[in-house]
């Protein structure tokens, strides 16, 4: 059976990730591909319960534990869910993976780079995706779309500034990976968004 895609979403808080992933979705499984939506930290029953630890604003950690906490979740995510599906042959869609570590553990915590990247490798048993979907914004403009549904993790409560930083930091990691990070700018209209997802996606499944 043929090797599946793994299809990675990213990007700052409100750029509406979650929006288009569920979109792409529903036009991939239009053209008869089989798909499996998923998002970190979670996608296993054991990988959501720690996504509940580490996005408790009310629960006080450091930093360390928070980035061991994200891994921990990754791999059971890579080893029970993400893994098989891909050997199966499908087509994996997932809101946030190891960028995410990177960025806001990394960047945004401080946690040495060449520590969590190797950590992050041994936790995925080396799986990169073949393709991410950079969702890009200004944080101000970005903050805007987020007072609807209010403040919902220790991440969205740590203001513009620290948004800044971690938009400055995915930008700078798009940069070192132009091949497979593909930056898309969040804040035109839905429908253009997601149709430029789907080029860089069928493009991807013509190689």
């Amino acid at each position: 059976m043929n090797q599946g895609i793994f299809i990675t979403f990213e990007g700052a808080d409100g750029t509406g990730k979650t929006t288009q992933l569920a979109s792409i979705a529903r036009l991939l499984r239009q053209k008869g591909h089989d798909v499996v939506c998923t998002r970190e930290p979670g996608g296993t029953k054991a990988a959501e319960k720690i996504r509940s630890l580490v996005l408790d604003a009310e629960l006080a950690m450091g930093h360390r534990t928070e980035a061991l906490l994200y891994l921990a979740g990754r791999a059971d995510h890579v080893s029970e869910l993400i893994a098989p599906a891909l050997e199966s042959g499908k087509i994996v869609l997932c809101d946030r993976f190891s960028d995410s570590t990177i960025v806001y553990q990394g960047c945004g915590r401080g946690i040495p780079l060449p520590a969590l990247r190797m950590l992050d490798d041994f936790a995925t048993c080396s799986l990169k995706p073949g393709l991410t979907i950079l969702l890009d914004g200004d944080p101000a403009e970005l903050a805007v779309r987020r007072q609807g549904r209010g403040v919902s993790d220790k991440f969205e409560m740590e203001g513009l500034e620290f948004q800044a930083k971690i938009r400055g930091a995915f930008l700078k990691l798009a940069a070192s990976e132009p091949e497979r990070i593909a930056v898309i700018d969040a804040l035109q209209a839905e429908t253009d968004v997601t149709e430029e997802i789907m080029t860089k996606i069928e493009a991807l499944l013509c190689k």
